[in-house]
């Protein structure tokens, strides 16, 4: 297991992404991955794999409170399709649009496999340190925070709506 008490750089860039639909497989009580995967079960990732992603791959998101049901949960699994998309949508699945949203893309290093909890500690703790007035935004409250798959060679990516600073 490598020590990633050395000093990691964090990664900040500034993304748009269009109007667009998403695929979502809710639960009831689930705020992250493992208390989503109890309560869901664990394939659901294989089968958003295996719808055609405008990103190219599966995202998890953490819904604001616009955006949620009445008994269920903030965290979802689910895919981005297009905004025209009409296809069918698998059973226990539902489509929600998003609109279009600046996001701030946090991206750590390469991190061994192994030492995946403490990559996403690591871009948690930058959001929570960086303040986007420097750049002329704020946080966006009413769109989806999104998690990407965490995967090594990569770093870890997670996607933090934001709008300009009027």
């Amino acid at each position: 297991m490598s020590d990633m008490s050395e000093i990691r750089n964090v990664f900040i860039q500034v993304i748009e992404k269009p109007a667009r639909k998403v695929i979502i497989k809710r639960g009831i009580k689930a705020d992250e991955y493992f208390s989503y995967c109890e309560e869901v079960g664990c394939d659901v990732w294989g089968l958003l794999t295996s719808i055609k992603s405008i990103s190219g791959e599966p995202v998890c998101m953490w819904l604001p409170e616009n955006m949620r049901k009445p008994v269920t949960n903030v965290y979802v699994q689910g895919v981005e399709v297009e905004e025209n998309y009409d296809e069918p949508v698998p059973e226990g699945f539902e489509v929600i649009e998003l609109p279009a949203t600046t996001f701030l893309l946090f991206r750590g290093e390469q991190f061994e496999d192994e030492d995946y909890v403490a990559a996403i500690n690591e871009i948690w703790d930058a959001e929570k340190k960086y303040n986007p007035e420097f750049i002329g935004y704020k946080w966006d409250e009413s769109n989806p925070r999104i998690q990407l798959e965490p995967r090594g060679e990569r770093g870890y990516i997670e996607l933090v709506p934001v709008k300009k600073n009027k």
